[in-house]
């Protein structure tokens, strides 16, 4: 019966499955991009983004959920991604973007998926001005 005063969620393991994660990015003069962060103890070399032509970087990878700080390596030179929703300020006084992995049925997923529209308009408005 008293069933209800179970429902904690602290009794179960949390979701390390990782997560599929993509990053783009787009730099006409760019040789080398890469993504440092700590999910990779900040080595780009571990996480290279593919070259697609036309100045467009792209890098499909999978992410256990959590909460990660990065930046992009563009040519030896680290930098926020510009497409970033969130960063920080880091202890080289630059920034370094935020990123957050979900996972599959994480309440912090559903309502990224909620708020979506929300933050694609105010990005759409940001870049109007």
């Amino acid at each position: 019966m008293n069933n209800h005063h179970h429902h904690s969620k602290s009794h179960s393991a949390p979701d390390t499955t990782p997560m599929p994660v993509h990053f783009e990015f787009t730099h006409p003069t760019a040789h080398q991009v890469g993504i440092a962060g700590t999910f990779n103890d900040w080595h780009p070399e571990a996480k290279p983004m593919h070259f697609l032509g036309h100045g467009r970087w792209v890098k499909e990878t999978e992410l256990a959920p959590g909460t990660y700080e990065y930046c992009l390596v563009v040519d030896g030179m680290y930098y926020p991604d510009p497409l970033a929703k969130e960063s920080v300020p880091n202890p080289f006084g630059g920034r370094n973007s935020v990123l957050h992995v979900a996972g599959a049925l994480s309440p912090a997923h559903l309502a990224e998926q909620v708020t979506s529209p929300l933050n694609n308009q105010s990005i759409q408005q940001a870049t109007q001005l």
